[in-house]
C-alpha cells in the first residue's frame, strides 16, 4: 500500500539517520510496506553501520538501492521511484523526524480523494537537537488556492510530500534541476492540469538552522532561475509571471541576512 523513499549520501550524520527509520518505522500508526533508501554514492562506515543494523531488523520491508557515484537528490529519487513497489509514495529525508500519525492520515487523504496526485502537510522547523521550535511552515489547503501559491512559491512541502507513483514517472519523475527539483516536479503537474493539496495537520519535524540564511546568496540565485527557466518552458509561468519571479528572487539573494531573515519568516 506505501513505499516511503529517502536518499542518503555521505555527508549525512548517522545518528539522524537512525532517528529518522525509527520514525518511519517504529514509532508509525500506519507502518510503511516498504522503505526505499538510495544511497546517492559511497558512504561512511559509521552509516553503512546503521544501514545494516536497519536491514536486519526490517528484512525485506527495507530496499536498500546502492548507486556507485554522487548523483544528486533528483537523479537518486528517480532510481528509487523505479524500486518503489506501491502506487503511494511518502518522500521523507534522512535528518527529519515523522510524527507518529504521518502515513495513517496522509494514507487516508490520498485514498478518498483519488483526484489529487500529490500532497503534503504542515511541518515544524527545529534546531538541530530538535530542542528548539524555530517556525511552522504553513501552505494552502485546497487545490485552487495551491495552484495560485504556487506560481510564486513551492506549493508542497517535500520532506513530508506523498504522491501517485504512477503518474510521477509518466512523466518522467523528478526533473534533473540541481536545486528544488520537488517544486520542479509539483510546476510540472500542476502545468498538465493534475491537482495538489495539503492537509491542516503538522505531520513532520524538520532540522533546520539559521545558517542555513547565509548559504542562500548569489550562487543560489542561479540555481533558482534555472528552475524559473524551467517552469517557463513547460508552460507554468507567462512572461509575466517569469519576468517577475526572477526580479523577486535576485532582490532577495542580493539582500542582507537581516532582510532575508525578515522575509522567510513573513514567508512561514
Amino acid at each position: 500500500m506505501l513505499s516511503v523513499l529517502l536518499s542518503v549520501y555521505k555527508n549525512e550524520r548517522p545518528e539522524f539517520l537512525d532517528h529518522a527509520l525509527a520514525s518511519i518505522y517504529d514509532d508509525q500508526q500506519l507502518k510503511p510496506d516498504q522503505i526505499v533508501l538510495v544511497k546517492d554514492g559511497v558512504l561512511t562506515p559509521e552509516l553503512e553501520a546503521v544501514l545494516t543494523a536497519w536491514q536486519e531488523k526490517l528484512g525485506d520491508v527495507l530496499t536498500v538501492v546502492a548507486l556507485l557515484q554522487n548523483v544528486g537528490l533528483g537523479a537518486a529519487l528517480n532510481e528509487g521511484l523505479k524500486h518503489c513497489k506501491h502506487e503511494l509514495v511518502a518522500r521523507m529525508d534522512t535528518d527529519d523526524v515523522a510524527l507518529p500519525d504521518r502515513f495513517a492520515k496522509q494514507v487516508e487523504f490520498m485514498q478518498a480523494n483519488p483526484d489529487i496526485v500529490a500532497s503534503s502537510a504542515i511541518l515544524e522547523e527545529w534546531d538541530l537537537g530538535l530542542q528548539k521550535k524555530q517556525g511552522t511552515r504553513n501552505l494552502p489547503l485546497e487545490p485552487d488556492a495551491v495552484l495560485k501559491f504556487a506560481k510564486r512559491r513551492s506549493p508542497l512541502s517535500h520532506p513530508v510530500a506523498i504522491y501517485r507513483k504512477k503518474i510521477v514517472l509518466e512523466h518522467g519523475g523528478y526533473p534533473l534541476l540541481r536545486k528544488a527539483q520537488d517544486y520542479g516536479l509539483w510546476s510540472l503537474l500542476l502545468s498538465k492540469g493534475y491537482k495538489l493539496a495539503n492537509l491542516p495537520d503538522v505531520l513532520l519535524k524538520m532540522r533546520t538552522g539559521n545558517e542555513m540564511l547565509g548559504r542562500r546568496g548569489w550562487d543560489y540565485f542561479k540555481h533558482e532561475y534555472q528552475l524559473i527557466r524551467y517552469q517557463r518552458q513547460i508552460g507554468f509561468l507567462s512572461v509575466a509571471d517569469f519576468a517577475i519571479n526572477v526580479a523577486l528572487k535576485a532582490c532577495l539573494r542580493l539582500a542582507p541576512n537581516s532582510v532575508k531573515r525578515l522575509a522567510y519568516k513573513h514567508a512561514r
